[in-house]
């Protein structure tokens, strides 16, 4: 059976359903197959793609994010590749789509998150598994409580300095906790930011994740000298993840994050 869909771009997307050899090119995408139990089905992922621990080392890496093996993606013959569009890139798809199905998802907020879930589901025949998981994923992030607002910046990279920014699944995220971002003007959803932005910015907190820049202890003294007024917290990066890292994520924003 053929199915039709149409994809996060508008993109009408054709492949066999249920697809029985799938390629995910975005960790929490491939975490979110994993969940939804298509492990027989995963024939390729990114070699940023981590989760399950246990179970997704069996799984060949056949790209990154933002790069790719043709001749290794098109050597395992899938019948659905899936991207997302903030992960992935334009071109990434423009290649992948003249030789297979690529149905690319995106999202931004924590309700694309749900709706990514719930889709990935429908399009695996494993609606009712992917409805489960994403009910319990809402109803966990319905009991955060919401700390008085302070104001945050979400640090991933140095040299340069880049932050999160606006339209970002992390941001909306730290708006939901109470966070207020006083980067969502500038340009980009992960804008440079200089030494004098964050002097400027009068920040309560700044976050230091743990990915796609491992910042660790070393870096707090250097973030310290940016705003001496801010409390500079280290945090685990995978806990902003969309797909089954959501699971884990309210408890960890509760201890770590002092909610």
């Amino acid at each position: 059976m053929i199915r039709k869909v149409i994809d996060a771009l508008g993109r009408p997307v054709s492949f066999p359903f249920p697809p029985k050899r799938i390629i995910s090119l975005c960790p929490g995408i491939t975490d979110t197959l994993f969940a939804l139990g298509l492990e027989q089905q995963i024939v390729g992922r990114t070699r940023f793609c981590k989760h399950p621990e246990d179970q997704v080392q069996s799984v060949p890496a056949v790209a990154g994010t933002k790069d790719l093996k043709l001749d290794a993606i098109l050597a395992l013959a899938p019948d659905l590749v899936i991207l997302e569009k903030e992960e992935n890139t334009k071109e990434m798809a423009e290649l992948l789509e003249e030789h297979v199905p690529v149905y690319v998802a995106e999202v931004q907020t924590i309700q694309d998150a749900y709706h990514m879930i719930e889709t990935i589901g429908d399009l695996t025949d494993r609606k009712l598994q992917a409805d489960t998981l994403a009910a319990e994923i809402h109803r966990r992030f319905d009991q955060l409580p919401t700390r008085p607002t302070a104001r945050a910046a979400y640090v991933i990279w140095k040299k340069p300095y880049m932050a999160v920014g606006k339209d970002t699944y992390i941001q909306d995220v730290l708006q939901r906790l109470g966070f207020q971002n006083p980067f969502l003007h500038k340009e980009g959803r992960y804008p440079v930011l200089s030494p004098a932005d964050f002097q400027e910015a009068g920040l309560d907190t700044i976050f230091l994740a743990s990915e796609p820049y491992p910042f660790k202890e070393k870096h707090l003294d250097e973030f310290k000298k940016l705003a001496p007024g801010a409390e500079i917290v280290l945090v685990d990066g995978e806990m902003f993840w969309y797909g089954p890292r959501m699971l884990l994520a309210p408890d960890y924003f509760i201890k770590e994050l002092d909610l």
